[in-house]
């Protein structure tokens, strides 16, 4: 596999994960449309670095709806 090969696949991975996290934001509550955009901001604008904060630190911080949680 060339390096150019390599560099193409981990830009396609990280605009996948771009992606997951962005919509993951628009699912949650975060307690406030301001804590919301900033999320976003930080996923959408610093690029790799901000998907991992994200999913180390913001992931868990917002909470689903009551409409995207499964029936029991």
């Amino acid at each position: 596999m060339s390096t150019g090969m390599i560099i193409v696949l981990t830009g396609v991975a990280f605009f996948l994960l771009t992606c997951v996290a962005l919509l993951d934001i628009a699912r949650k509550d975060f307690g406030g449309i301001q804590f919301k955009a900033l999320w976003a901001f930080v996923v959408a604008l610093v690029p790799f670095i901000g998907v991992m904060v994200y999913f180390l630190f913001g992931f868990r911080k917002g909470k689903r709806s009551a409409a995207d949680l499964p029936a029991d």
